[in-house]
């Protein structure tokens, strides 16, 4: 199955019903009498019945373990000096790279008339993720959970903060 076909199949059984009032024919047939009707009353409500549609999606990535970087952080607290174990955390420059092409693509779209309302960066501060739990750190800013929880910005903060200013600018200059 082409990835292509594979994404309209997942997006078809949550937009149908919220564009056309009813699962796709694929899913019907697939799930057949253990997917809940809707009547006819309830389609007419669930047709255009969202203010926005918000696409979240993610991609597997796949490393190898590392096992001497786990001695680093105890050369750190040997010298009491969190600093240097955060320098290499805050310093995502990939983090930066995959905004700014998401900012170049979201003006592509709305140049060809893509009625974009917002842009939600995932996320501002690390955080608990469900299959992860304290160990990925998706934020702009680093978390310390064993210093009480200080925060330090990571360069994508920064980086981000300085965008909204330079485009705030922009467009109110327009």
């Amino acid at each position: 199955m082409e990835m292509l076909q594979l994404i309209r199949i997942i997006a078809t059984r949550f937009m149908d019903p919220l564009t056309r009032g009813d699962y796709p024919e694929s899913m019907r047939s697939l799930v057949k009498s253990r997917l809940p009707k809707f009547t006819k009353e309830q389609s007419k409500l669930l047709i255009n019945s969202f203010d926005f549609l918000g696409i979240n999606y993610y991609t597997a990535n796949f490393v190898s373990d590392a096992p001497e970087l786990r001695n680093v952080r105890g050369s750190v607290n040997e010298y009491d000096d969190p600093s240097l174990s955060l320098e290499e955390s805050l310093l995502d420059i990939y983090r930066i790279d995959y905004h700014y092409r998401h900012f170049y693509y979201l003006l592509d779209a709305i140049k060809n008339g893509v009625n974009v309302k917002g842009y939600f960066a995932w996320s501002l501060l690390d955080n608990f993720e469900w299959e992860s739990g304290y160990i990925m750190r998706f934020g702009m800013n680093f978390v310390d959970y064993n210093n009480g929880l200080k925060r330090y910005s990571k360069l994508s903060a920064l980086w981000f903060k300085d965008f909204l200013k330079i485009e705030t600018k922009l467009h109110s200059s327009m």
